[in-house]
């Protein structure tokens, strides 16, 4: 492709690592060798045409996205369209860049997301040595016409996961990679040493409380997915026709959308997601419980023992070591396995890899004298039999905001890294008077004028996320259906709008 005549675009109005204006259709890119780029190359990225539209925002879904850096672009290249397809059902949002200058601002500008990485041979050796030790950079996979010429000077960088001339092992890795990164971005909070821990426990409480109209909630959730113009099509109506074919876990332990969305709308609290995806919280939660129920009567009376596998920020691994012996909680619903062997070797030792992280190696006891399913307010349940992939994992699946007390912190010896540890925890249940206690109290002040989806908004007001309850409450004002229902979400503006201006005195 002539590289003069390649189609510009805003690649950097990337807002706050959340959001992107997209101009341009995604364009195909072959994956070639040729000479290095110019660099005020072009670059493509994904959008659908309503994103013209004044004001529209397009925000991402998961929490990560991929980006791919290659000198050509050829439109009419039948193996990257197929290639982009598959890329598609792993990652929603990808961009492509001709161009190194504009890919390193892209990447520069990207603050609450992973990325993964697919660039060519030549643009590789050229751009990585700069941007390699960036914390937002995950993994890169080297797609080139020759491996043999560049396995050499890859194998240098310890994020290069393999130099390939072919897409699938591409997309093998990605896999992998997608699931590791998603465990890592788990939202965790620690009793004593994070301000919201109690305020994050309330929001699980608000989300259960809600009943929506299921058919409407569907239709919605489908409608917002495809302005996005992301998430792959066949996903979408797989959705649409087959919701309640299968059953909420079905759908979450799937390799589809779902599960990524739903853990990026957790763990940075996106209003859009939550609200589009209320209906499928609450879905998934009550299956559990309903499991919890069924599998408490015929559990085994001795201790239960699970594991989980994943990478922590450096600065979480400092909260947790300061709240040795008191409460953590895991901010969305927690996957786990009753194999060691795969949770440490699969998911902790690689995440130890990272510079930015240590592997951790969670070790959850489950004592059954604390498991009354009547008054946990955290249900669990083996899922083996029921999830996407029946038999083939030993799964045990916590409802979300489970509450843990940490144990012990010990280094695990290892032949491979310095940087993998084992966190031993026990589950809690119910069982902590004095958050009970405030629980209560906070929950009382709350409950005050407000229900369901308002009270959220007062929660995040309460934290100082005063800009996301206006966004909140506007989304709610334009789908009020009552004069009492507006009048109500107009007051809560109100309250907003007040507490944006003098938020900075009240703290």
């Amino acid at each position: 492709m002539d590289k003069e005549k390649s189609t510009t675009t805003a690649a950097n109005s990337f807002s706050s690592g959340s959001t992107i204006k997209k101009p341009n259709k995604l364009s195909s890119l072959s994956s070639s060798t040729a000479s290095e780029p110019s660099p005020v190359a072009a670059a493509i990225t994904t959008t659908n045409s309503t994103a013209m539209l004044p004001g529209r925002v397009h925000r991402i879904l998961q929490n990560f996205l991929l980006i791919w850096l290659d000198t050509n672009i050829d439109e009419s290249k039948q193996d990257f369209i197929n290639s982009l397809t598959q890329l598609r059902h792993l990652v929603a949002s990808i961009t492509t860049f001709t161009g190194a200058q504009e890919c390193v601002n892209f990447l520069r500008d990207i603050k609450k997301e992973k990325v993964f990485m697919i660039v060519s041979g030549s643009l590789g050796q050229q751009i990585l040595p700069e941007i390699h030790a960036w914390p937002q950079l995950d993994s890169i996979y080297v797609f080139c016409g020759n491996p043999s010429l560049h396995e050499q000077w890859a194998k240098t960088m310890f994020k290069v996961k393999g130099v390939h001339n072919d897409i699938e092992p591409i997309c093998k890795a990605l896999q992998s990679d997608r699931e590791r990164c998603d465990r890592s971005l788990i939202s965790i909070s620690f009793h004593g040493t994070d301000a919201l821990f109690m305020y994050t426990q309330l929001v699980k409480e608000v989300l259960l409380e809600i009943d929506d109209d299921d058919a409407k909630s569907i239709k919605e959730l489908v409608e917002y997915c495809r302005l996005q113009d992301d998430i792959a099509e066949d996903e979408i109506k797989q959705i649409e026709q087959e919701y309640h074919s299968h059953t909420p876990i079905w759908w979450y332990t799937a390799p589809y959308f779902i599960h990524s969305m739903l853990n990026r709308g957790l763990r940075v609290l996106d209003v859009d997601i939550i609200l589009k995806m209320g209906f499928f919280i609450r879905h998934l939660h009550r299956h559990i419980e309903q499991l919890h129920r069924q599998q408490q009567s015929k559990a085994p009376t001795g201790l239960l023992q699970v594991y989980r596998g994943q990478g922590l920020s450096l600065q979480d691994f400092e909260k947790m070591k300061q709240t040795k012996g008191g409460l953590m909680s895991f901010n969305n619903f927690l996957s786990t396995s009753r194999n060691r062997d795969i949770s440490l070797k699969n998911f902790a030792r690689p995440a130890a890899l990272d510079t930015n992280s240590v592997g951790i190696l969670f070790v959850m006891t489950i004592d059954p004298k604390v498991c009354d399913a009547s008054s946990s307010l955290t249900p669990f349940a083996d899922v083996t039999k029921v999830s996407y992939y029946q038999g083939q994992e030993k799964e045990t699946l916590f409802s979300t905001h489970t509450i843990f007390r940490i144990d012990k912190i010990e280094r695990i010896v290892d032949d491979h890294t310095d940087r993998l540890w084992q966190v031993n925890l026990t589950f809690t249940g119910n069982d902590h008077h004095d958050l009970n206690t405030l629980a209560a109290h906070i929950r009382k002040k709350l409950s005050l004028m407000t229900t369901g989806w308002s009270r959220l908004g007062r929660i995040l007001s309460k934290i100082g996320q005063s800009a996301k309850a206006e966004q909140l409450y506007q989304l709610l004002l334009k789908e009020a259906s009552s004069d009492n229902d507006q009048a109500n979400y107009n007051s809560q503006l109100g309250r907003v709008f007040f507490l944006q201006q003098h938020w900075d005195g009240i703290l």
